[in-house]
């Protein structure tokens, strides 16, 4: 049966690629650049939020300007792309797509120029609809933005339209645009939280499938 929402937007980091362990050994390279702590999967779930400045300020214990926090994303990414040949799709991401009837896009925070062989890579050519990610120098904003430019291109009406993301941002930005929202908690976002907001939520990517489809 199609659902009632046809189109199914994917997250990338977190979400469909689970490269949590990578990202915090990237953050804490950031860190350890300014003589920042050292931060846990666990203290990041609970505490990361965008824009990510904001998140560094708070974990450093001090204002984070715009040079500086341009030099901290640096390292970041210079740390995770040495990485990411480490890291696998989630371990149902391919089960769960194959089981929505409707069209499917990608949309990530993730430099659009390395996404897209990224998404190659792991052999999800023709998965998608549309690939989209993030196409400026420094990176760590919010998605909304990003996801009203993404179904403009695709010409979809949001009313159509389910976000499977790991993030409250994520939920954030579905909400902006009139989309509805399924929270992973496999991701880099606590669970307590997810459920905290009030948003369907999912153990796993097959879970979110199957509650995107049912949704109003």
């Amino acid at each position: 049966m199609t659902p009632v929402r046809d189109h199914l937007v994917w997250d990338w980091n977190g979400t469909l690629l689970n490269d949590l362990s990578l990202i915090i050994a990237a953050t804490n390279a950031a860190f350890a650049s300014v003589g920042g702590p050292v931060v846990t999967a666990e203290e990041h779930r609970v505490r990361f939020r965008r824009p990510v400045v904001d998140y560094y300020a708070e974990v450093l214990g001090r204002a984070v300007d715009e040079e500086a926090f341009g030099r901290l994303d640096r390292i970041f990414h210079d740390a995770y792309r040495a990485g990411l040949t480490t890291c696998e799709l989630a371990e149902d991401a391919v089960t769960a797509m194959g089981d929505w009837s409707g069209s499917q896009s990608l949309l990530s925070m993730w430099f659009h120029d390395e996404l897209v062989p990224a998404v190659r890579t792991y052999g999800l050519d023709g998965r998608f609809v549309r690939v989209d990610g993030w196409r400026a120098a420094v990176g760590g904003d919010r998605k909304a933005a990003s996801l009203i430019r993404h179904l403009a291109h695709l010409d979809v009406d949001p009313g159509r339209v389910v976000l499977i993301g790991d993030s409250l941002d994520d939920a954030e930005a579905a909400e902006a645009v009139g989309a509805r929202a399924v929270l992973y908690t496999g991701g880099f976002t606590d669970a307590e939280r997810l459920r905290a907001s009030g948003h369907p939520v999912a153990t796993t990517l097959t879970g979110a499938v199957h509650l995107a489809a049912t949704l109003p």
